[in-house]
């Protein structure tokens, strides 16, 4: 069980401890990113733009792009991502591209730090979610899942999971469940919009960008407060509340079986199995790389094409402004400092979660606090989640995501608002 103790707490030191290295107080995932993007700044761009050919490939060479409607539309914006980022790199294309807020800002801010940080951030994952301190938390946590989350216990460990490693992770996780009978179409769509956000890492860009890295902890721990709060209410209220509680067609429905005796004892318990079956630590490092290049290569394409559409959108055309005006009475009761800013931040997210931050980084601190957790907690968004969604049996369709999502970011505003008066 040494394993459980020192992998767990390396895991955790990385994501959660702030060390000060120099002038920059951060924590060490943060440090190693940048110290790779300084001393490899010249060959970060060709890097990344070798992920964004292999995404944009990938699709062509499995096939996997004509398995559905879907897939087509996102196979061809993965297709444009990596025009833009050939034009990028090599610096041919049009002069709106080039404008300092447009392709550069967007490649620069977000496409090379993602393509360190998800794969680097994944090996360390590794050590954080692969040797029992996952199944552990999630037996303790079992009593609260159903009453507050409609959810069987077992899917507290999916809902870490889902939270700290990834949505693409927690959503493979959730639909396997629910195809072996083990939730119902209820429980698993409560689960994959309600926890499966983005991971720890991505929120590492999040908050880089916004500046909140020296005080990323509670950045991080309000943002998992909020994103629980708003499922434990979005599970209560439509589309959700009338989803049916039926099994997977074809599967042998099996409900939880109730806990005998002392938890502590089974949490200790469901650890050791799972540390007896973890893999060699190299072997499950380079697992968890690989599906982190794998997650970057799905992703760095979409971030080019659907997060340029979407600040070209932004710059050029009031329709950002339009779905803004939804949430701005929200941020004008809640009393926002610019809060038609924050409205229209928070409209971005649906196209791409990163954009609403770069719409806010001249913005005050309550401001980009509030955002920063909003572009988490809303979950939803077309460049990445929404297809791997689709992807999956559970059933749950578009214009249901798309009120979920609305949903979502007004009830965050609304929770987070106060907490970021009272803390900042």
């Amino acid at each position: 069980m040494w394993k459980f103790f020192v992998y767990s707490l390396i895991g955790a030191f990385m994501f959660f401890i702030p060390v000060t290295i120099g002038e920059k107080n951060s924590i060490m995932l943060d440090h190693i990113v940048s110290f790779i993007q300084k001393h490899a700044a010249p060959a970060l761009p060709y890097y990344a733009l070798l992920i964004i050919a292999a995404g944009a490939i990938y699709p062509f060479l499995s096939g996997k792009w004509k398995k559905s409607k879907v897939d087509i539309v996102f196979s061809f914006f993965k297709a444009i991502g990596l025009l833009v980022g050939l034009m990028l790199v090599f610096n041919f294309g049009p002069a709106w591209l080039f404008d300092p807020s447009m392709g550069p800002f967007l490649f620069d801010k977000l496409v090379v730090p993602v393509g360190l940080l998800v794969p680097i951030g994944a090996g360390f994952l590794a050590l954080l979610v692969g040797y029992g301190l996952l199944e552990f938390v999630g037996v303790l946590a079992k009593p609260i899942m159903r009453p507050i989350w409609k959810s069987p216990g077992r899917s507290s460990i999916d809902a870490v999971a889902s939270f700290v490693g990834s949505y693409s992770l927690g959503l493979l996780i959730t639909n396997r469940i629910y195809k072996e009978g083990k939730y119902t179409a209820k429980e698993a769509a409560i689960i994959a919009t309600g926890f499966s956000t983005v991971s720890a890492t991505f929120m590492v860009i999040v908050a880089k960008t916004l500046g909140l890295m020296e005080m990323w902890n509670t950045y991080f721990w309000v943002t998992l407060v909020v994103t629980f709060a708003v499922t434990a209410i979005t599970v209560r209220i439509w589309p959700l509340s009338k989803i049916k509680d039926d099994y997977y067609e074809g599967s042998t429905p099996q409900p939880e079986v109730e806990i005998q005796g002392n938890r502590f004892v089974a949490a200790w318990s469901e650890a050791k199995a799972t540390v007896a079956n973890s893999p060699c630590l190299l072997d499950n490092i380079w697992t968890n790389v690989k599906d982190g290049l794998l997650m970057a290569m799905a992703i760095l394409p979409s971030i080019l094409s659907i997060g340029l559409l979407g600040l070209v959108l932004a710059e050029y055309t009031p329709i950002f402004d339009w779905i803004g005006y939804i949430f701005y009475p929200v941020t004008a009761v809640m009393q926002l400092p610019e809060p038609m800013l924050a409205a229209k931040a928070s409209a971005l997210g649906i196209a791409e979660m990163f954009l609403p931050a770069l719409l806010v980084t001249e913005s005050v601190l309550v401001v980009k606090f509030v955002i920063a957790v909003v572009s988490v907690s809303a979950i939803i968004f077309f460049s990445a989640f929404v297809p791997c969604v689709v992807a999956t049996e559970i059933p749950i369709s578009i214009p249901q995501l798309i009120i979920l999502w609305i949903e979502r970011v007004i009830l965050t505003i609304i929770i987070v608002t106060p907490i970021a008066y009272l803390i900042l």
